[in-house]
């Protein structure tokens, strides 16, 4: 009899361990989308192409990308914010989308604190600064000098009214003590356009997009925006080696959930989509267009949220700056 006892009490211990995995919920059972909030051919649609090859390996099953588009991000964000926390539904979330516009827009109509789960901080990438070739100034003390002398009359583009790179720009003018005259463009590229015109004198604008014109002579490098020199341009110094300490511009790419997921679900998304990102044809792919992986932990992306967020609302009320 103590032997049986004994037996059961061991049958018993063994259930309850085992109970939490057969609590887990399945994933993935059927397909994954990555939504991505623009259209393609963005980096967040890069991204989420190059990160879908490789999951449906890691996964074995399909992932699609799925582009929503409207409201510069906020449709798709406020779509993800409501579905299933159940891991077939994931968000390419860029860095203005859950830093910038909410600081600009609280009124956007989703909260990046509380309304995703935290997957990773995908990818990474700098604004570079640079200017028309017409300009003269070749150095960060020119480009502040020449700044001040036209009083508020040299105009920068932007990919929009609170993005990273409007954003980064009114920073960096308020740490120069210059103004200057915000253009905003639906997309970069169109600000290149005029960059390289004549149109706009300077922008700091993503690295990815201003660096074959920079390659090709068309504009002139000042400096870019990261904590170290860029592969793309090794001999582009950084805002900090150029006479700016402290001074950072870019932006990044995330992974994140619906709200509520299950802590074990998370981390088995956090390592298929890590896996990926890692994964040597990915970085190629990536590395290729001027972005980092970081592949970091969920903490590390909330940190970083909360972080951003209360730089950019900062800046936003220094420089008083409204949504119309």
């Amino acid at each position: 009899m103590p032997g049986t006892i004994a037996m059961l009490r061991l049958m018993l211990c063994l259930m309850m361990l085992a109970a939490p995995a057969l609590a887990q919920p399945a994933w993935p059972t059927r397909t994954v989308a990555l939504v991505v909030p623009y259209v393609p051919g963005g980096p967040s649609d890069i991204l989420a192409r190059a990160l879908a090859a490789q999951m449906q390996s890691a996964i074995g099953q399909s992932v699609v990308v799925e582009n929503r588009t409207g409201a510069n991000g906020a449709i798709a964000a406020q779509y993800v914010a409501r579905q299933p926390a159940d891991g077939h539904v994931l968000f390419v979330a860029a860095s203005g989308l859950l830093t910038v516009t909410p600081a600009v827009n609280p009124r956007i109509g989703y909260d990046p604190e509380r309304d995703f789960s935290p997957i990773t901080i995908a990818i990474s990438a700098p604004n570079l600064m640079v200017v028309n070739p017409r300009i003269a100034a070749r150095t960060l003390p020119e480009v502040i000098a020449w700044l001040r002398a036209e009083r508020g009359g040299a105009a920068y583009g932007s990919s929009g009214v609170g993005s990273s790179e409007h954003l980064g720009t009114v920073l960096f003018l308020l740490r120069a003590q210059a103004e200057a005259v915000h253009v905003p463009y639906p997309g970069g590229g169109a600000a290149v356009t005029d960059l390289v015109s004549g149109t706009l004198g300077f922008s700091s604008l993503n690295i990815a997009t201003v660096a074959p014109h920079v390659q090709g002579g068309r504009l002139a490098a000042i400096a870019v925006g990261g904590e170290a020199r860029h592969p793309l341009l090794p001999e582009v110094p950084t805002f900090a080696e150029a006479g700016m300490p402290g001074f950072t511009s870019g932006s990044w790419h995330s992974i994140v959930g619906p709200r509520g997921m299950d802590p074990a679900l998370a981390a088995r998304i956090h390592a298929a989509v890590t896996t990926s990102l890692r994964a040597p044809e990915t970085g190629q792919r990536l590395a290729a267009t001027g972005f980092q992986i970081e592949a970091s932990t969920p903490e590390a992306l909330t940190a970083l949220i909360a972080t951003d967020l209360a730089q950019w609302r900062e800046v936003v009320r220094t420089a008083q700056i409204v949504v119309n």
